[in-house]
């Protein structure tokens, strides 16, 4: 962990807080990881916000993990402690240090690296301008890399205005070493942010976009991505039926010499009894053919390189499976929790990109030989606590129905599904894991990842082999699920470009806008920053009592519950009641203050 603001705590081996003993500086280890830590007061709100409400982006944000009085003479005086921090652990020598700040990797970084480390900055630009910490992305000490991953050590407030005109003179600083096919498109990139020509994160995103682009045309006859792909599923011990569906089957083994026609689907039912095995079938087989003529689509265009478009369209195919479900549950007269419903998490690869799809708890994780990264967040009411800065992960999560979903494909019109898309650039070899909650609970990807899947890597394992001892550990170490997983290992082979990038900015509004087809159909521009953070309006946990609740939270839940009130004595006034699903799934961009709906409870 890493102590915030506090660089020197002591020498190493020191006991602090009686649980946390000193590493080396601002790193410490906490001695007692099974006691929940102290929980930082709402007196810190103004720091601890930026960190709950970014939860989305946690792969290249830290995340709270409680507070610690660092004096004995000022027990009021706490620090922040964060987890997830950008630290190699050395098993052999048992050492631990941060990784490396960008500057000094970036003279060592391939061509494709350095646009990609810029893509990830370009994406976190606007979500930290909102929260008022966009200054992080100018200072090199807290921006570290580890492979083609980049990380911020801590969060730091603006002091001053901050706009991407100051971006453009931080990037400035990497031009003398930048690779020599890039150096004409990055000075044209960084004079276009001083002068003001990019006028935002999204437009420089679609700028760097265009760069991988043209890296792809130039690479198309000397570097490949081969993937290989198999999944497994598996009722478990407890369960006598599996409500579980993937894709490819399973007992299928994928091998592909490029990723235009990899697919990789897990579906995890709810309804039991009721018919979670039909909802998951239902959305494998509504999505797969969807998916396919993207490919199709994509490829004989020569168009696959427009990201915005792709996202746009896997949105497309997970509407029109929630469609599906919904209306199977409506034909069979389905009301509250008798609704059938499915989780889902799904991997396209396109050229040197990954992108993932999800809705509920289903995850996706990314292992190269650096680590092993949870890249989705679970669609439940704990991540929706953190979501809205009610409480940090750690918090919610001890709370009783934290792990209740908040959104599934089946449980209600399109309209109301967020689902979330996000993309990754393939720089190096590694495995995207897909799961449902048979194996990802209690952390066992966490704890087995490095054991299990790392081998395969270092070629010292096959993924059949892999495939099978995830699915014995979820049976034998969690048990009381079904289980099934998909793992997609795909390898780069990459030569730099012989020709020099053309240094080419788009124009303001340069995209195109794409149908989505669906109860919510409605034109969408591309150019908007893909991801959708979803915000959830809804009631808190209750705190503890003695600490100060501010006057907008009570004029709040006097409003919320004004309107609970109003909708129920609405709903009783119906005479004809339609078949009503037990939530209503997540809205993309709800005011506060506007009813959400209710969670799913399995």
């Amino acid at each position: 962990m890493w102590t915030v603001g506090v660089h020197d705590l002591g020498t190493p081996g020191k006991i602090v807080g009686d649980r946390y003993v000193i590493i080396e500086g601002s790193i410490i280890l906490d001695l007692k990881p099974g006691l929940p830590p102290q929980a930082p007061d709402l007196a810190y709100l103004d720091q601890i916000k930026p960190y709950l409400k970014l939860i989305p982006h946690r792969l290249h944000i830290p995340q709270i993990y409680g507070v610690l009085c660092v004096t004995e003479q000022e027990p009021r005086k706490n620090t922040l402690l964060l987890e997830a921090i950008p630290l190699i652990y050395d098993n052999k020598n048992q050492q631990v240090d941060l990784w490396s700040d960008l500057i000094t990797a970036w003279d060592k970084a391939s061509s494709i690296r350095q646009i990609n480390w810029l893509w990830q900055i370009a994406r976190l630009w606007q979500p930290l301008h909102e929260q008022g910490v966009a200054s992080s992305l100018l200072d090199w000490d807290l921006i570290r890399v580890q492979g083609g991953l980049v990380k911020l050590l801590e969060l730091r407030s603006d002091r001053s205005p901050i706009n991407l005109s100051h971006l453009g003179k931080a990037w400035q600083q990497l031009l003398p070493n930048a690779q020599p096919f890039l150096v004409d498109l990055l000075e044209q990139v960084c004079e276009s942010l001083i002068k003001e020509e990019i006028i935002s994160s999204e437009h420089l995103t679609i700028t760097l976009d265009q760069a991988l682009s043209q890296i792809d045309k130039l690479q198309k006859n000397t570097s490949s991505i081969a993937i290989k792909i198999v999944t497994q599923t598996d009722s478990g011990p407890s369960r006598q039926r599996n409500e579980d569906s993937c894709y490819p089957p399973p007992g299928i083994v994928v091998s592909l010499s490029s990723p235009k026609d990899g697919l990789a689907i897990v579906c995890d039912g709810i309804g039991g009894h009721e018919g979670g095995n039909v909802a998951s079938d239902l959305a494998v087989k509504t999505i797969v053919p969807q998916v396919e003529e993207i490919l199709t689509i994509q490829e004989s265009a020569d168009n696959y390189r427009d990201s915005s478009t792709v996202v746009q369209m896997l949105e497309q195919g997970v509407a029109l499976a929630n469609d599906k479900i919904s209306q199977q549950n409506d034909i069979d007269h389905r009301q509250g929790r008798q609704r059938m419903g499915t989780t889902l998490v799904m991997a396209v690869p396109i050229a040197h990109q990954m992108y993932i799809t999800h809705v509920g708890d289903s995850r996706a994780y990314w292992i190269t030989h650096h680590g092993c990264y949870q890249v989705t967040l679970d669609d439940d009411v704990a991540s929706r606590e953190v979501r809205l800065g009610y409480a940090t992960y750690r918090e919610a999560i001890q709370h009783r129905g934290s792990g209740s979903l908040i959104q599934a494909l089946g449980m209600g019109n399109s309209a109301l599904l967020s689902p979330t898309c996000e993309r990754f650039i393939l720089d190096e070899d590694g495995i995207f894991l897909l799961s449902s909650d048979g194996l990802t609970d209690f952390d066992r990807v966490e704890d087995y990842w490095e054991t299990e899947i790392l081998p395969v890597l270092r070629g010292e394992s096959n993924l059949e082999t892999t495939a099978s001892r995830l699915v014995e550990i979820a049976n034998t170490k969690n048990g009381h699920d079904n289980v099934t997983i998909a793992l997609l290992h795909y390898q780069v082979q990459y030569q730099e470009p012989n020709t020099v990038l053309e240094a080419k900015i788009p124009p303001i509004g340069f995209g195109k806008t794409v149908n989505i087809t669906g109860s919510n159909s409605q034109a969408r521009d591309v150019n908007y920053f893909p991801q959708s953070t979803r915000v959830i309006p809804e009631t808190p946990f209750s705190k503890d009592h003695n600490r100060k609740i501010p006057i907008q939270l009570l004029i709040l839940l006097a409003v919320l519950l004004g309107a609970g009130f109003l909708g129920s004595w609405l709903k009783r006034e119906k005479k004809s009641p339609v078949p009503t699903p037990s939530v209503i799934p997540t809205i993309t961009n709800l005011p506060i203050g506007q009813s959400s709906g209710r969670e799913i409870s399995r």
